[in-house]
């Protein structure tokens, strides 16, 4: 986080450049670009180019959601970060952006957390529909290794819009495009938990203030649970959530509401995140 002088009496009326940290000097962007690259190629390795080209546009929408966002209300923040991982199903853990300095007030920290994912989505869904189209119902071959993607309610609900019903014995094949799509819907409800410094941690703060705190206390028994049930698939985000820790830091201004468009749309975001969360991720 980088140094700043913070004002010694908070006033509502200061402007909203002296509750803020000086912009941080610009550096090189080679570790941005060598990651951004290396995702690229990461992703192709495991779904083609099709897949890569999809799934890469789904972060990017997602990160500089937040980018821009944080451009708006005057928030140091870095380019994303793309993190490869060629070895899981997936080709990635996803891209992050580095914000310093605190966040000026509530409606800034609400903005910043619920554009990324509303951005990533405006994506996800097109993707997801064409590769739908695009994907085979077929049986399922026995005697061999099938994955199997669990399914959301929104992935549930397009599937039967576009494929009907699923003879027994059959299954939808994705296309890569409709994968990515399902990536997508995975990344935004992994987002949209309300933990700290996710994207449902800004939101859940911003709507709740100080509050919030009572939230995480019935959730994190719930991921502790999910995490003995299916340990693989959220062991890792229980760490990192421990490492980052489960509460969030106040804005600056900690006081001024954010105004009736922004609770409306922060229940869209809930409801979209219960749309989009999957139990069980993938069988194997």
């Amino acid at each position: 986080m980088a140094d700043y002088q913070r004002p010694k009496i908070f006033s509502r009326k200061l402007p909203q450049f002296a509750l803020q940290p000086p912009f941080p000097k610009k550096s090189g962007k080679t570790k941005q670009i060598i990651l951004f690259l290396l995702t690229l190629a990461s992703t192709a390795f495991v779904g083609g180019y099709l897949y890569s080209f999809a799934v890469i546009s789904i972060l990017l929408a997602h990160e500089f959601g937040h980018y821009f966002m944080c451009k708006k209300h005057r928030v140091p923040a870095s380019l994303p970060f793309f993190i490869p991982m060629p070895l899981s199903p997936f080709g990635t853990f996803g891209a992050l952006i580095v914000m310093r300095g605190r966040i000026p007030n509530r409606k800034a920290l609400f903005d910043i957390g619920i554009t990324g994912p509303l951005a990533g989505l405006a994506l996800t869904i097109p993707f997801l529909v064409v590769g739908l189209y695009l994907s085979e119902v077929r049986m399922i071959p026995k005697g061999e290794g099938v994955i199997h993607f669990g399914e959301s309610l929104l992935m549930s609900l397009f599937t039967y819009l576009i494929k009907g019903n699923i003879p027994a014995g059959h299954d939808v094949f994705l296309h890569p495009l409709a994968y990515a799509g399902w990536v997508g819907l995975f990344v935004t409800a992994l987002n949209m938990l309300p933990f700290g410094q996710l994207d449902g941690g800004h939101i859940i703060y911003a709507l709740l203030g100080k509050r919030s705190e009572y939230l995480w206390f019935v959730m994190m028994p719930v991921l502790i649970l999910l995490t003995a049930l299916f340990y693989h698939h959220y062991l890792l985000l229980l760490i990192l959530i421990f490492m980052f820790g489960l509460k969030h830091p106040p804005p600056i201004d900690n006081h001024t509401p954010i105004g009736k468009n922004r609770i409306l749309l922060g229940i869209f975001a809930v409801i979209i995140f219960f749309l989009s969360f999957t139990l069980e991720p993938i069988k194997f």
